[in-house]
């Protein structure tokens, strides 16, 4: 049936990223107000450049990064939506005097902080009421930046969260608590280093501003462009060219965003045109886009924010975590090709002409752009801290920029760039922030071990059942909070559970960062999807759906990490032996997994053999030799069923 409904109208491609990243758009500034918050992002930037090469105490360096991330936050976001009426007639967005008085608000406190900050933070026990309402006034500041970034959920978690620690006694067994007062509760989250002032925050003015930082200047530089091209040119002739060429772009194009939504949204802007002309139907392409867009969290060498909470917390080298990811990644990914395949097969595309260069002279010309990346591996391999190696990195990426005339760096271009890499870490930053209060009071309570104790209760104590139930938990959590919110509390609460059961930390660490990524695909909210849908026009529950699809062998990935027995060889963990057996047995099971839902092999499959293939395919990835062999029989009697059907079929139709 032809699908005859119009064309979405053109979307604004930075409005589109602003709506699905966060509950309150983005504004879009202009005349001087537009100057201030460029000016402030610059002097953010240059902030974090300055504590690369000359680092000074976290208690000093922390409150002058949130200082200035909350007054452009309170300029650069809006407290509440724009009427109908004031979208429609396109009417100035700037910041209203409210948003003034608290961008201006917003620097007090941390001037007070600033000025003593060394004593400030040994008074986190006794401290003094004017510490009191200082410490009150940045809670509250906190909490509505995070509802101006990524809406009212996280904030009224952590309200809830600092209610339960205050009514303790009140609250039912087994999670009652003692009572604290809200001295204490100041004094912990925020004149101290347990909440705010934490690791989640510190990471943000860390390792991601200066990855947002090399983002931009990528950006800035031509290699998104580029990578796009490359795409096109390597993948577009041929039947399934037009979807392999969208996922190509997607794990490119990850390297220079770090986000899912805008991967999406940037990645659809350029391919929903030749995903239809090759015959995608609306919903399917959606999925496809929107699968491709989240592989951007997961792709080294620039994985998403909860990557570099890994490696803080783990307190080990964040090229460990890339290795870790490495295989993953390249599995995440083959799930999506092999579902493209049989899509192109199932849905008859056809092949799309584009007027390309051949990759090759992409290649020779602007392969360049790849040296940055590879330059990060290389720095880090040669001891470097991630923190110098991105630097390095970016001005190297710099330097590249001159090898196109079109990109020389003139200091507009060099003015925005340093503005791109501090807009792009506001709403982290205040998440980031936000979610050291809830850090802060599982810690405090102890509420963090009883989650963990009633998860290894409830599953008997059985390694599978508490998997499952925390996979369940952060796929749940995921539904309301981002990614890295839902990392950090998941981190604090299902770690302590799954390693009393004998998982490896490490193990554990990779296991909630692939699920809470995941969450970003699983209904019944899924941001990735939806925003693809807006671009295609497609439903966006069922885009949501199709897009659980592709993605659905990644879900199977990280309890291969937790339960099989040669699971940690996808990590690159062991010997030879165990990695090479780990991998094979992992691509024969995404493979059986994909025929099960893509209902293709060399032609149709029917029920019978889509249930041999996924059977098998579920046996393979439990990686111990009985259960090897078991999947290697279910997908072969699938696979002879799926021939002999086909030569019956072949030979009924020369017979006719």
């Amino acid at each position: 049936m032809t699908d005859e409904r119009r064309d979405p109208p053109a979307i604004d491609e930075q409005a589109l990223i602003a709506e699905y990243e966060s509950e309150k758009p983005a504004r879009t500034l202009t005349g001087w107000p537009l100057r201030v918050v460029q000016a402030q992002g610059v002097g953010l930037t240059l902030l974090a450049l300055y504590w690369v090469f000359f680092p000074t105490p976290a208690q000093l360096y922390l409150p002058l990064f949130l200082m200035l991330v909350l007054s452009m936050t309170f300029l650069a976001y809006r407290g509440w939506g724009r009427s109908q009426r004031a979208r429609d007639e396109g009417t100035v967005d700037n910041p209203g005097i409210l948003d003034w008085v608290l961008a201006a608000v917003s620097i007090l406190p941390f001037v007070y902080i600033v000025a003593d900050w060394q004593e400030f933070f040994r008074r986190a026990v006794v401290s003094t009421e004017l510490d009191i309402v200082v410490g009150s006034l940045v809670i509250l500041l906190v909490l509505e930046t995070a509802r101006r970034t990524v809406g009212w959920i996280v904030p009224a978690i952590c309200i809830g969260f600092l209610v339960y620690a205050y009514i303790g006694p009140l609250v039912p067994e087994p999670f009652n608590t003692a009572s604290f007062t809200w001295q204490r509760l100041v004094g912990h989250n925020v004149i101290s280093t347990s909440g705010i002032f934490g690791v989640p925050l510190e990471v943000a003015a860390t390792y991601i501003i200066l990855f947002t930082i090399y983002g931009a200047v990528l950006e800035f530089s031509g290699a998104s462009r580029f990578f796009l091209d490359l795409s096109f040119a390597a993948f577009g002739q041929s039947r399934a060219g037009p979807g392999r060429t969208v996922t190509l772009a997607g794990f490119l194009l990850g390297t220079v965003s770090g986000s899912g939504v805008a991967t999406t949204v940037t990645l659809g802007g350029v391919s929903w045109p030749l995903l239809k002309r090759a015959g995608y139907p609306r919903e399917e392409g959606g999925g496809v886009l929107a699968a491709a867009g989240i592989g951007a969290i997961l792709s080294p060498p620039t994985l998403g924010a909860a990557a570099f909470l890994i490696a803080e917390y783990l307190e080990v080298s964040y090229l460990e975590v890339l290795v870790w990811a490495t295989i993953p990644t390249f599995l995440y990914y083959l799930g999506i090709v092999l579902a493209i395949e049989m899509d192109a097969r199932r849905f008859r595309t056809t092949t799309v002409d584009m007027e390309t260069p051949p990759a090759w002279s992409l290649l020779k010309r602007y392969g360049y752009h790849f040296s940055s990346l590879i330059a990060i591996v290389v720095f880090l391999a040669l001891g470097m801290t991630a923190f110098r190696a991105v630097i390095l990195a970016t001005a190297l990426q710099f330097l590249l920029a001159f090898l196109d005339r079109r990109t020389w760096w003139t200091p507009r271009r060099a003015w925005d760039a340093l503005v791109a890499g501090a807009v792009g870490v506001l709403p982290v930053a205040s998440v980031m922030a936000a979610a050291g209060i809830i850090v802060g009071v599982l810690t405090l309570t102890g509420l963090g071990l009883k989650l963990a104790n009633i998860i290894v209760d409830f599953a008997g104590g059985q390694l599978f059942l508490a998997t499952l139930y925390s996979a369940v938990a952060i796929l749940l959590l995921g539904l309301a909070v981002p990614v890295t919110a839902s990392f950090i509390i998941a981190f604090v609460t299902i770690r302590p559970a799954l390693m009393s059961l004998g998982v490896p930390e490490f193990v554990v660490a990779m296991f909630i960062f692939y699920y809470a990524v995941l969450s970003e695909v699983s209904p019944p909210t899924a941001l990735s999807p939806f925003a693809a849908a807006a671009i295609t026009g497609g439903k966006a529950v069922k885009t949501m759906w199709l897009t659980w699809k592709y993605t659905l062998p990644a879900f199977l990935v990280p309890f291969i990490f937790v339960l099989a027995p040669l699971g940690q060889g996808l990590m690159l963990e062991g010997d030879v032996v165990t990695i090479v057996v780990a991998t094979a047995c992992a691509v024969l099971g995404i493979a059986g997994l994909a025929v099960a839902t893509g209902a293709w092999v060399f032609g149709p499959a029917t029920l019978v053999e889509r249930v041999l293939f996924g059977a098998g395919g579920i046996a393979l990835v439990v990686i111990d030799m009985p259960w090897i062999a078991i999947g290697i029989g279910l997908m072969a009697t699938g696979l002879v069923l799926h021939l002999a059907r086909r030569r019956r079929d072949a030979l009924a139709a020369v017979a006719s």
